[in-house]
C-alpha cells in the first residue's frame, strides 16, 4: 500500500468501473407493464423497476419506474486486451431505452484507469464503429415490439440519440478525502478526453460543476463526462445524471419534430386559405383538428419527460441533478419546444376561428338565398 503521506505515490483504484451510457428513442410511449411481459415471454429472463437506492422514496424518486433489463454480458476489445462488459437497458415509459455497458476498473493505477476510460470511449463512443449498439437496439426494440405505442423506425445512424461516459471510483488503496484526492490527481485530462495542456480558463470551466456531500464524495459532471467518487457504492447519482439525458434526447426528438412540422403547417395553412367554394371550412377544421392532435401529443409526452424525476427533500443529487439539467441544455430546449408548441395553439386558435367564420358566412349565404328563392317563387305565382 501507497505511503499516505507521499504526495508523489500515484493513486491506485481498488474499486472503480467505467459505464458507457447510449440512450435511443425507440417510441412515442411505452407501456411497461406489457413490455415486462413481453420480455420475460421471449427471454425468461426477469425485471425490475427502478428506484433510487439511497434516498427515501419521498425525497426523490422516479414519476413512473423505468422497467430494468438485463442482457448478456459482452466480450469488448478494448486497447490493452479484451474485457467483458455487463449490459443492462432501463426502459422508461415516454418512449426511451438508455443502455449501459459496465466495465470494472479494479487494481489500477491512476494513469492505468484514466487510459481505461479513454480505450471505453475509443470502443464504443459516438466515433466508434462499433456494432454492439445496433445489435442491443434491435434486440430490445424486437422483444418489447409489443408494448411499443407508435414506434419508431428509425435506423441507428437515423435516430436521435445521446451518450455519455463515466467514470466511477468506489475504493481507493488509501482512504482520500475529495479534497485530497484533487490534490494527488489531476481531473482534467480524465473529463475532456485531451492530453495537451489546457488554458486555466478551459480547466475552470470543466471543474466548476463539482459537488461533495461528504469530506469522501465527488461528483464532477461535464458535458459528455462525468467523475464520481462514491465509496459507499450507491448509484443513485448515475441515475440522476441518466434520467437527466433520457429528458434531453426526448425534449430534442419533439425540438426536430416540430421543425419540420412548423414549414408544413405553413404550407398546408396556405392552402387552405386559398381553396374556394363550400368544401373550405371542412379543409379548415381537418387542418385545425390535426394541429390540436399534434398539440395534445406532445404536451402530453413533454409533460411525462418533466415530470420523470420528482426531487423534494435530497438536497444533494437536487443539486446534481439540477446542474445535469442546466449543462445538457435541458431548459433551454424545453423552452424551445413550448415556444414551436405555442405558434401551432395559435395557428389552430386562428383556423378554427377561420373554420366557424367560413361556416357562418356560408349559414349567410344559404339563409339569403332561400329568401331570394321565396321571393322569386312568389312573384311567379302572382
Amino acid at each position: 500500500m501507497s505511503d499516505p503521506t507521499d504526495m508523489t505515490a500515484e493513486v491506485i483504484v481498488e474499486a472503480g468501473a467505467i459505464v458507457a451510457l447510449r440512450l435511443f428513442d425507440i417510441a412515442y410511449a411505452i407501456d411497461l407493464a406489457a413490455a415486462e411481459a413481453a420480455w420475460a415471454a421471449r427471454t425468461q429472463s426477469g425485471t425490475r423497476r427502478s428506484r433510487l437506492n439511497a434516498s427515501p422514496a419521498k425525497a426523490i424518486a422516479f414519476d413512473v419506474p423505468p422497467v430494468m433489463l438485463a442482457l448478456d454480458p459482452l466480450p469488448l476489445q478494448l486497447a490493452g486486451g479484451s474485457v467483458t462488459a455487463q449490459v443492462s437497458a432501463r426502459v422508461y415509459d415516454f418512449g426511451v431505452v438508455a443502455f449501459a455497458l459496465r466495465i470494472e476498473a479494479d487494481e489500477l493505477r491512476w494513469s492505468a484507469f484514466a487510459d481505461r476510460l479513454e480505450s471505453v470511449q475509443a470502443a464504443v463512443g459516438p466515433a466508434s464503429t462499433t456494432l454492439i449498439w445496433s445489435d442491443l437496439l434491435d434486440r430490445v426494440r424486437g422483444t418489447l415490439a409489443p408494448a411499443l405505442i407508435k414506434p419508431s423506425e428509425a435506423t441507428l445512424q437515423d435516430s436521435i440519440q445521446e451518450d455519455y461516459l463515466l467514470g466511477i471510483v468506489h475504493r481507493l488503496a488509501e482512504p482520500l478525502s475529495a479534497e485530497a484526492l484533487q490534490a494527488r490527481v489531476d481531473l482534467v485530462p480524465l473529463l475532456s478526453g485531451e492530453r495537451r495542456a489546457l488554458s486555466d480558463g478551459a480547466r475552470r470551466d470543466l471543474l466548476r460543476k463539482r459537488f461533495s456531500y461528504y469530506e469522501d464524495d465527488l461528483v464532477v459532471l461535464t458535458w459528455d463526462r462525468a467523475f464520481i467518487y462514491e465509496p459507499s457504492g450507491d448509484s443513485d447519482v448515475a441515475d440522476v445524471i441518466e434520467v437527466a439525458n433520457a429528458q434531453l434526447l426526448e425534449l430534442r426528438y419533439y425540438d426536430e419534430l416540430l421543425d419540420d412540422e412548423l414549414p408544413r403547417m405553413n404550407d398546408l395553412v396556405d392552402q387552405t386559405r386559398n381553396s374556394l367554394g363550400i368544401v373550405a371550412p371542412r379543409r379548415f377544421a381537418k387542418l385545425a383538428r390535426r394541429l390540436y392532435t399534434l398539440v395534445a401529443e406532445v404536451t402530453e409526452l413533454t409533460e411525462k419527460v418533466d415530470n420523470a424525476l420528482q426531487v423534494t427533500e435530497d438536497v444533494y443529487l437536487a443539486r446534481i441533478y439540477s446542474a445535469a439539467l442546466e449543462l445538457f441544455r435541458v431548459p433551454s430546449v424545453s423552452a424551445a419546444v413550448d415556444r414551436k408548441l405555442s405558434i401551432i395553439r395559435d395557428t389552430y386558435t386562428a383556423l378554427y376561428d377561420e373554420s366557424s367564420g367560413a361556416r357562418g358566412a356560408l349559414m349567410e349565404f344559404a339563409i339569403v338565398m332561400l329568401i331570394v328563392i321565396e321571393v322569386v317563387l312568389a312573384l311567379v305565382r302572382h
